[in-house]
């Protein structure tokens, strides 16, 4: 018990998080515990009680790695596995380039320039600069500009 400050230091060092950081020194306490009798005497202890914590963070990792993994079960190579809900699995969910480039040119001047600018490649400060206005304005007209284009294309259905 008198460790429990640095294995909750190791444990913050690891998890970069208060909360799971206590769980971590928590699950590690009941681990050393439950296998005290493998414990070898005249052993560095506190390395021992560490690389449990550390093997526990490990595993724990890997277990999240492992279930966030999206295995493709799809027999052709060539299908795109998309979210479902996206609306681009099915024909009439997926816009058309010539709808798209109709909506962009419904915008105005003001809205168009920058958001054309910004789907081209172009950073925010570049775009502020070619233009020579505020910065805060370039990202309010694009932020603008999206928000029009979303209500132009939802109305076409």
């Amino acid at each position: 018990m008198s460790m429990q400050d640095n294995m909750l230091r190791f444990a913050m060092i690891l998890t970069a998080n208060k909360d799971d950081a206590e769980d971590l020194l928590q699950d590690t306490t009941l681990k050393a515990l439950d296998n005290y009798k493998k414990y070898i005497d005249n052993t560095n202890f506190k390395g021992w009680v560490l690389t449990i914590m550390r093997n526990i963070f490990i595993n724990n990792y890997r277990k999240i790695v492992r279930n966030q993994t999206v295995i493709d079960q799809t027999g052709n190579f060539y299908h795109l596995n998309l979210p479902q809900g996206s609306g681009l699995d099915t024909p009439e969910g997926a816009f058309t380039i010539k709808e798209i480039n109709n909506a962009i040119t419904s915008l105005t001047n003001e809205l168009k320039l920058p958001f054309s600018m910004y789907v081209s490649g172009y950073k925010y400060n570049e775009i502020s600069e070619n233009l020579n206005l505020p910065l805060g304005t370039i990202k309010s007209r694009i932020f603008l500009a999206r928000q029009e284009l979303q209500f132009f294309l939802k109305d076409m259905r």
